[in-house]
């Protein structure tokens, strides 16, 4: 079959590469330009670089107006795949080819449609993630379902790591999802729009650490923000401080909200939700990094006690 992509960052250039492996041909990659955007200049590894390497024709834009969708029609598509395209598409473009446009989306859809779905499974608690290829229709990640797979979350580990763990899902995923097109056997299933869950995209503000959180949940936050993603952050004597490694305590911790209390194992506990009743876990600090980019212990950089709080005092 003949396919046009559209892809941008790390995800796009794994699902072009799939596409260069498999026996279809590539006749047209669309990208955006690289980004110094914070959350787009990560995993930016390029989709036009990949592309021009194999003599696939190019297109760099920052949507899909009328010049792309001239474009695709004379690249004559059987379908097209898109993983990791941050603008609309409108449906005169998704709806072009014979077989549609498949949609590749790192979550169990209908949950965590949108946003850094990956990273928002984990924060959320969640046992797995995985990946899901859809069909493109009018709204975000909603479309009928052809293939979907999953992963379990351990209980360590990272964003960082679900995230490359999830990206060598797309080479098996879309190898089936095309098969299945090509030979007409493809089943699609509805998704259940009831059970759908939205993230929005994150900023700045989404990682910094809300003291009013278990410590169960902080500990996740923390894992979830490993690098190179924003560090989850706090403030300490109005010093802003990356949080880098931390743990829920082994005791129950009783206080104020925010407070430094004590050292447990090599780290230092603060306290979080429902401080006041001494029932619960706190967060237990074990590594931090200052804005000079230095990194210290727990133990050390807390010795004085005190409060982390949202802003600078």
């Amino acid at each position: 079959m003949r396919i046009v992509l559209f892809g941008f960052q790390a995800w796009g250039r794994k699902t072009l590469q799939a596409l260069i492996d498999s026996e279809h041909e590539v006749s047209l990659a669309v990208t955006h330009p690289a980004s110094v955007q914070p959350y787009k200049a990560i995993w930016s590894d390029s989709v036009e670089e990949l592309a021009r390497a194999h003599g696939i024709r190019v297109h760099l834009t920052d949507r899909a107006d009328a010049a792309t969708i001239d474009l695709v029609k004379r690249a004559e598509p059987d379908v097209i795949v898109v993983n990791s395209w941050y603008t609309w598409m409108p449906p005169e473009l998704y709806n072009l080819p014979p077989h549609g446009t498949l949609n590749l989306h790192d979550s169990l859809l209908p949950k965590f449609t949108g946003f850094s779905p990956v990273l928002w499974a984990l924060i959320s608690g969640e046992s797995e993630f995985g990946l899901t290829v859809h069909r493109m229709d009018e709204q975000l990640d909603t479309g009928d379902i052809l293939v979907q797979r999953s992963l379990p979350i351990g209980p360590t580990a990272t964003g960082t790591e679900l995230v490359e763990a999830g990206m060598e899902l797309i080479p098996g995923a879309l190898r089936e999802a095309l098969s299945a097109l090509e030979s007409g056997t493809a089943v699609w299933r509805p998704q259940r729009k009831a059970e759908r869950t939205y993230f929005h995209k994150r900023s700045e503000r989404d990682s910094r650490i809300d003291w009013f959180w278990s410590a169960v949940d902080l500990e996740r936050f923390v894992r979830a923000l490993s690098e190179p993603y924003p560090r989850a952050f706090s403030y300490y004597r109005g010093e802003r401080v990356e949080i880098l490694d931390a743990a829920v305590s082994a005791a129950c911790y009783g206080g104020t909200v925010g407070r430094v209390v004590v050292q447990e194992g090599g780290g230092v506990v603060v306290c979080g939700r429902d401080a006041i009743r001494g029932r619960n876990r706190g967060l237990v600090i074990n590594l931090v990094r200052t804005m000079d980019d230095c990194e210290h212990t727990g133990a050390e950089f807390f010795s004085r006690g005190g409060y982390l709080t949202d802003a600078p005092d």
